[in-house]
């Protein structure tokens, strides 16, 4: 994974991907955003972001010591609703988890390993059914729920995370919206939006970009409605291509959604975004900045994302009952100062 700069215009602090001028100076073309993100009608630059940082703000609605943002909207009463989605008892996993496999995709940030830890040191007979594991929390093999101390922006000079926190890390960590804050777990109405599905096809083409226009269309076709406490999952088909085709920088391009969709995101209500890859589409499209619905959603809106959901059971078990809503439940890992804990999740029919 390639290392990043930063810039500052407008208050955003910009991304950019430092091995792109690598990749051009060694002769790589680097992936180029798709034509359509151009277009006048969804076009998203810089300063657009810079006004949506004030428009789109969270800051402050659920009290100045608020630290889990959009998860506020899972009330009891959310809670209640979605256990009555349960009809047949049925539950899949929505998690993904690391592999020691040595690829593109894997072992990110840090090694993934698992040793037995109690061997004789001279014979090395394992002692005992007694084990440890190390992997990086944003792994690009595993499901995680990013904590909304993970991205920053710039004002006046200081560096700032969700709700006007200043960004205060060491070496143990967040001080302030880290994972251990995000409160215990949650039981809400996850909606499924199966784009592949929708387009007939196994898996959508890198850098494919997702519109509202999209998430409308899927709404009509399935007959749902994305509100207030809910759980977005999208599914681009990420992981039958990588089953299929081998790994590939999904990283640095993949389809998702476009910068475009955030005040759509911010309207609705969406409490917890789900992607199977890494929720926006890469290239971004926007130029000067690589992740924009990392950006604002979690450092403006508050809203908290999963990169690489594994979406592939709860798709097949949605369409076989023709019904793309149903019961999701998650425990938070309490990651102790944690910019980002595994999701492990459950959607239940």
């Amino acid at each position: 994974m390639s290392h990043t700069a930063t810039l500052t215009r407008a208050g955003v602090v910009v991304l950019l991907l430092a091995g792109a001028g690598f990749a051009a100076a060694q002769g790589v073309q680097p992936p180029v955003p798709h034509a359509s993100t151009q277009d006048p009608q969804v076009r998203v630059t810089l300063d657009l972001i810079a006004q949506w940082e004030t428009e789109l703000s969270n800051w402050g609605r659920w009290g100045p010591e608020d630290q889990r943002g959009t998860l506020n909207l899972i009330s009891p009463s959310k809670t209640r609703e979605a256990a009555a989605l349960v009809v047949d008892g049925v539950s899949v996993s929505l998690g993904h988890f690391v592999s020691e496999e040595v690829a593109i995709d894997s072992q990110t940030f840090a090694p993934t390993q698992h040793w037995m830890t109690r061997v004789d040191p001279e014979t090395g007979e394992v002692l005992a059914a007694l084990d440890a594991m190390s992997f990086s929390m944003h792994d690009g093999q595993l499901s995680h729920m990013d904590a909304l101390c993970h991205y920053r922006m710039e004002a006046d000079g200081k560096k700032l995370i969700f709700n006007g926190y200043p960004q205060n890390l060491d070496a143990d960590g967040c001080k302030d919206l880290a994972i251990d804050r995000m409160g215990p777990g949650y039981v809400t109405r996850g909606v499924l939006v199966d784009m592949p599905l929708l387009r007939g096809v196994d898996w959508l083409d890198p850098s494919t970009p997702i519109y509202v226009s999209d998430l409308e269309e899927w709404e009509e076709y399935a007959g749902v409605t994305v509100g207030s406490g809910d759980v977005l999952l999208v599914r681009t088909g990420r992981w039958i291509r990588r089953e299929l085709e081998g790994p590939w920088d999904y990283a640095n391009e993949a389809p998702g959604l476009h910068a475009s969709v955030l005040p759509w995101l911010k309207e609705r209500g969406v409490a917890l975004l789900v992607g199977d890859a890494v929720n926006d589409v890469q290239p971004s499209g926007v130029e000067g900045l690589r992740r924009p619905i990392h950006q604002v959603t979690q450092v403006n809106i508050g809203l908290p994302l999963v990169d690489n959901g594994y979406l592939r059971d709860v798709a097949r078990e949605a369409e076989s009952r023709q019904r793309w809503e149903f019961m999701i439940s998650w425990q938070i890992s309490k990651v102790p100062g944690g910019t980002a804990g595994p999701f492990n999740a459950l959607a239940t029919f």
